[in-house]
């Protein structure tokens, strides 16, 4: 009896006011942002910025784990040099002041020996990298096998092999510290859809799972690398392959798959909610930034509310009440902005709500209006169009400088964009095509090198116009 007043109280002081009614908050335990990208790696300020987030987020953790630091990834055995373990211990320092978990992570799987003499030595060089971290003030670590596949998709790792060396690091820590926390980590199968094969768990995960410690925490990200969303029973499944509670690693708003064709990164900002994701209880998340700081913050908020309280979470009123709270009287036009640049889709990936949805549905309605309706309305499709080119106006004059430094290419595409959308509307109005549209529509093309926004809407506009003029010059040679 008394364990169940305990519990009570508990779960009352964790009771949240929202939406105008009081609901019970059951925050996901560990919930926080993991650096995890590809790209250049967050600098000290950086990350001292969105652990001090992270505090007034309430999410509880930061993991250090990006892809392009050399000491993470591809030297792993190699000491942090003196000034950067400095650095190290001053954000560790950041962390502890702000309540906030150090995850401090390591990916020793692109060399990794597990066994024999060069096993042992690699163990050695590992536990000494997180000695090294643990006489900082680190007391959470990470060890992840993701991202080991060839250029064909293959990969040659061993589950039991990856288990065990895990256990072995496992035990080495506890024995020794008995503040560490129980380790993370990433399996090299870490989508649902690359664990299984049909309805067969495949050799590596079935083996990873069979001999892992049950307290090592395991994250994968859905049934994609970037994928639309997890239900509870897709998190289930998972949970039952692994036989434990497996944490969610969430690859949006991180972009760095958003490339052009010449191999520019980080050409679109994905500036929508956290959405689709379990009401299901979940051991941990973290959320996957973009190299953009400061714009991530939009995505990161609404993914705090989510971790805070997934049963009662709703992704629209998070982002309208998140860029209301981060951009105040800039808010209106924040709000246009964000919402042309929110999906994030490739042949492999795709995520986020669509972009512009009212602005999409007004543009193709008006383009149908023109082929079936003697009267057409232009009125609504204008009020878009002037209303994204003012806000692209008014960012790019009163944006402060540290949003303005990681979206101005943006903003500069959604107003070359909103101009030609104008062209092509005039263009509509007029029954003939103003050549110029095709001009700004290659002005357009040559700068998505730098920013691409609004795809499926206001950029989609200007072709669905062209091509309204194509066919109907098509159309009356035929009947010459």
């Amino acid at each position: 009896m008394k364990k169940f007043f305990t519990r009570l109280i508990i779960l009352t002081l964790a009771t949240f006011f929202i939406g105008g009614s009081t609901a019970l908050a059951i925050p996901i335990p560990l919930r926080g942002v993991v650096e995890g990208f590809y790209g250049t790696p967050w600098t000290f300020d950086d990350r001292a910025d969105i652990i001090d987030f992270c505090r007034q987020c309430n999410l509880n953790s930061y993991v250090y784990a990006p892809k392009d630091d050399p000491y993470h990834r591809d030297k792993w055995r190699k000491p942090y040099p003196t000034e950067k373990l400095d650095e190290m211990r001053r954000l560790v320092a950041v962390a502890k002041k702000n309540k906030v978990r150090f995850i401090f992570a390591v990916s020793p799987g692109l060399d990794l020996n597990y066994k024999g003499t060069k096993g042992d030595e690699d163990f050695r060089l590992l536990i000494r990298k997180l000695d090294a971290m643990y006489d900082i003030g680190v007391r959470d670590f990470a060890i992840f096998f993701d991202d080991l596949k060839d250029d064909k998709g293959r990969h040659h790792e061993n589950g039991k092999d990856q288990a065990e060396f895990l256990n072995r690091v496992q035990k080495n820590l506890h024995e020794r510290y008995k503040d560490v926390a129980p380790l993370i980590t990433v399996p090299t199968e870490y989508f649902y859809e690359d664990m299984v094969n049909g309805d067969k768990v495949k050799p590596y995960t079935r083996d990873l799972a069979e001999n892992l410690d049950p307290t090592i925490v395991v994250l994968y990200t859905g049934r994609g690398v970037v994928c639309e969303g997890i239900t509870d029973k897709e998190l289930a499944d998972v949970n039952k392959i692994y036989g434990r509670e497996v944490g969610v690693w969430w690859n949006y708003p991180v972009n760095d798959y958003s490339l052009t064709p010449d191999g520019n990164r980080n050409v679109k900002l994905a500036l929508g909610a956290i959405e689709k994701l379990p009401s299901a209880k979940m051991t941990a998340i973290f959320f996957n930034p973009m190299e953009q700081v400061q714009m991530s913050k939009i995505a990161l908020a609404t993914g705090a509310i989510y971790a805070n309280n997934p049963a009662t979470y709703d992704e629209n009123q998070a982002w309208n009440k998140v860029i209301d709270e981060q951009f105040g009287r800039l808010a209106p036009q924040m709000k246009i902005f964000a919402e042309h640049s929110r999906h994030m889709e490739n042949s492999w990936a795709k995520v986020g709500a669509p972009d512009a949805i009212e602005f999409a549905t007004t543009a193709h309605n008006l383009i149908y209006d023109m082929g079936k309706k003697s009267f057409v309305d232009f009125a609504p499709m204008e009020k878009k169009i002037n209303e994204l080119e003012r806000a692209a106006d008014i960012l790019l004059k009163r944006l402060p400088k540290k949003y303005l430094a990681e979206c101005k290419p943006q903003l500069e595409q959604l107003k070359r964009t909103a101009h030609a959308d104008k062209v092509a509307l005039e263009s509509l109005k007029a029954g003939r095509l103003d050549p110029t549209l095709k001009i700004l529509r290659e002005e357009i093309t040559a700068n998505e090198k730098q920013a691409i926004i609004s795809e499926e809407a206001a950029r989609k506009f200007i072709d669905d116009v062209i091509k309204f003029f194509d066919e109907q010059d098509k159309s009356s040679r035929k009947k010459k």
